[in-house]
């Protein structure tokens, strides 16, 4: 079986395979979303593969939309023509089960895919056409954070050469949406599913400021920054979500190819994107938008998806960064590193690590979360800790989690710890693990293991800056240690606040001095605070 039309033909091979095939028409959709474009999505990856595209998919075979997805790239064309062409905009979406077994599935959601950029001047032209379509409703994005940029070094040419002949996505959607102005100023939606925070307003402000620099050069009119001003005709919601979908894996690979599918070489493109014909994605996954869409959308709720309001997916998305997951893929990758390993599922088989982020996030986490009312946190706890970190399937390892750590602890635990500082009503005594992760992060900066061994410290912008404050400090060196971690602790870049100045300090600087004690201490400590 190989991934193509004329393959999927033969439907007792995939079905004797395990593989799932489309159940309506694929020419039809192709047809119907040519005439009648609703939804063009940029960003060709793998998280919008295994994702919007499944769950849009399901909408068509439910029989609530006729149409499917225009996909453009802006960034790395190297996709379109290696893996969207080739495979005839299918994909083979293997989905990867705590329980370990494995659903298969072909997306044949995705009309058509091009590259969006006017140097391809046919495939411009096409994904304009679509654009100008009356009836489209949604322009969505996983283009990731830089996306959104408008460093002056990296949108200057643009902005001087105007919407006619654009290079970076931000200037290239901007001039789409001109387009579509200048044909009719039509309503539609511009929805950023991109995993950052506030990612409708990083959009919104991306796209005004292009407009808005045009007009000061007099290459676009008023009246087009107004109609991009106007949310009754062009829209920016905000959305959360989170999906696992990591670089196809070889496990995964040889599994397929022992199924008979032949269409799985990995490729890695020119600009190192990792992608084959086929996604391996996690079971869990929560998209939560705001529903604001002048020109309507997709039944979406249908699949699974929420629509609400703005300061719900706000409560969501800080549910879900300030406590019930990303502090606890942090804390168990900084202890992960020190203590060795190498695989997150591996970690959920150590009872120390298991309880160290429950408590973080069932005890200690919980009382500052505000409830979003749509997702209950402690059931996202439950299926994070139950469902998705021990997922023996997915290839994900504390060293990539502990990538740009120094970024990540403000948001993750200071915001918490602050909360707890501010209300008289929480007990800062209940605080046990989450100062034994801000010192773990200390410990982690000497690059020694638990067994005294060096090891590789993952990339952090400030991995150099913070590591020189401990220069000359060793394991086992007894105390005290101020003068290599009070400048550290007065970080308020890195914490969110002077943790040095706060009544906090002791915790954080008590636990350090238990990992410093020497080889084994990191477990030593690990245990006793997790038993305490």
């Amino acid at each position: 079986m190989k991934l193509c039309l004329e393959d999927l033909k033969n439907k007792k091979a995939w079905e004797q395979a395990g593989i799932k095939t489309p159940s309506f028409d694929i020419e039809k959709m192709r047809k119907a979303t040519e005439k009648d474009c609703k939804w063009i999505h940029f960003g060709a990856g793998n998280i919008f593969r295994g994702f919007p595209a499944a769950r849009m998919q399901d909408l068509i075979e439910m029989g609530l939309s006729e149409s499917g997805i225009v996909v453009g790239e802006g960034f790395d064309y190297q996709i379109i023509d290696d893996i969207y062409k080739p495979c005839d905009n299918l994909c083979l979406m293997a989905t990867l089960k705590s329980d370990e077994t494995v659903d298969l599935r072909v997306i044949a959601s995705v009309a058509e895919a091009y590259k969006c950029s006017p140097a391809f001047p046919e495939d411009y032209a096409a994904l304009k056409k679509a654009f100008l379509n009356p009836g489209l409703q949604m322009v969505s994005f996983t283009i990731t954070e830089k996306g959104y940029s408008t460093a002056p070094g990296y949108v200057k040419a643009d902005i001087e050469r105007g919407p006619e002949n654009c290079s970076t996505i931000i200037c290239m959607v901007t001039s789409l949406a001109y387009e579509r102005f200048k044909a009719g100023a039509y309503p539609f939606a511009f929805v950023s599913m991109d995993n950052c925070s506030h990612n409708g307003e990083k959009l919104q402000a991306g796209v005004m400021e292009v407009a808005k620099a045009w007009l000061e050069k007099g290459l676009v009119t008023k009246e087009f920054v107004d109609y991009l001003s106007d949310p009754k005709k062009v829209s920016f919601p905000w959305s959360m979500i989170d999906k696992i979908t990591p670089r196809p894996h070889a496990d995964v690979q040889k599994m397929l190819k022992e199924k008979g599918f032949e269409s799985t070489d990995v490729v890695v493109t020119a600009k190192n994107t990792f992608i084959a014909p086929f996604v391996n994605a996690e079971e869990c996954e929560y998209l939560v938008i705001e529903d604001s869409f002048p020109n309507g959308r997709p039944q979406l709720e249908k699949t699974g998806i929420y629509f609400t309001d703005r300061e719900t997916v706000n409560m969501v998305e800080r549910m879900k960064v300030c406590t019930c997951l990303n502090p606890l893929h942090t804390a168990m990758s900084v202890i992960g590193c020190l203590l060795g390993y190498t695989k997150i599922s591996d970690e959920m088989k150590d009872s120390d690590i298991v309880k160290y982020v429950e408590r973080i996030g069932y005890v200690e986490g919980m009382p500052v979360v505000t409830d979003p009312g749509i997702i209950d946190p402690k059931k996202f706890i439950d299926d994070v800790t139950k469902l998705r970190l021990v997922n023996p399937f997915m290839p994900d390892t504390p060293q990539r989690i502990a990538t740009d750590t120094s970024q990540k602890l403000a948001i993750r635990f200071g915001e918490t710890i602050k909360a707890y500082l501010a209300d008289e009503k929480l007990d800062l005594d209940d605080l046990k693990c989450i100062p034994l992760v801000l010192a773990s992060w200390l410990r982690y900066l000497l690059g020694v293991d638990d067994n005294g061994e060096p090891f590789e410290l993952s990339p952090d912008p400030l991995l150099e800056s913070s590591k020189a404050y401990l220069e000359g400090l060793k394991l086992g060196d007894k105390g005290p240690y101020d003068k290599y971690i009070k400048p550290l602790l007065e970080n308020v870049l890195i914490f969110g606040f002077n943790v040095w100045e706060s009544p906090i300090k002791d915790k954080v600087v008590k636990a350090f001095e238990s990992l410093m004690e020497g080889i084994g201490a990191v477990r030593k400590t690990l245990h006793e605070y997790v038993e305490e």
